[in-house]
């Protein structure tokens, strides 16, 4: 096994409230090309996807983009982005990210990034899959997710051991520190998503 290649990125399709979550999409985006790391996210140009997506761009990453046909209609998708994958519906495009993904990062974001955060873990849960996913925390954002997480298990919904299907880190900087001591999962491992 060698090291985490390619990362899906899940992210807002808005800019948010917060300066520092577009800061910090356009940091991880750059941090990625640097590393070397292949980002596989939604395919938007808008909001913290457009700044992802700009910031691989900026330093000569590999960017691929996956995007449902209605968005691509509604002139949403990333004019910069060379490799763009277009689906036919949100469920196929999410099948494609898991597919290409070595890891997955989850930064801020709306009802769409939690959808394909919960959905990432669940899969992993049953078994689906057994590739990283890194909750990246910026400013605060991952702590209603988390609280979510803690009230499931509280009311005995979930195990304990769910806690263990993700990493929470603190930034773009832990997340690279994170993303480089972990390892691509086994052909055997990658997924029957």
């Amino acid at each position: 096994m060698t090291g985490i290649g390619t990362v899906a990125v899940f992210c807002g399709a808005s800019a948010g409230r917060d300066p520092r979550h577009g800061d910090a999409a356009e940091a991880m985006g750059r941090a990625l090309a640097q590393a070397g790391i292949r980002v596989v996210y939604g395919g938007g140009r808008v909001g913290l996807m457009g700044r992802l997506a700009d910031g691989a761009l900026a330093e000569g990453g590999s960017v691929i983009g996956v995007i449902p046909t209605f968005l691509r209609e509604r002139e949403l998708a990333h004019p910069g982005v060379a490799e763009m994958i277009v689906t036919d519906s949100m469920h196929v495009r999410k099948a494609h990210m898991v597919a290409l993904a070595d890891a997955f990062i989850s930064l801020p974001g709306g009802l769409g990034t939690l959808d394909e955060t919960i959905e990432v873990i669940t899969w992993r849960q049953l078994g689906l899959h057994d590739k990283p996913i890194i909750l990246c925390d910026v400013a605060g954002s991952a702590r209603a997710l988390l609280s979510v997480f803690d009230a499931a298990i509280g009311m005995g919904f979930a195990q304990e051991s769910a806690r263990q299907l993700y990493m929470l880190v603190d930034g773009v900087e832990e997340t690279m520190a994170l993303l480089a001591r972990l390892k691509r999962p086994a052909a055997a491992d990658a997924g029957r998503v």
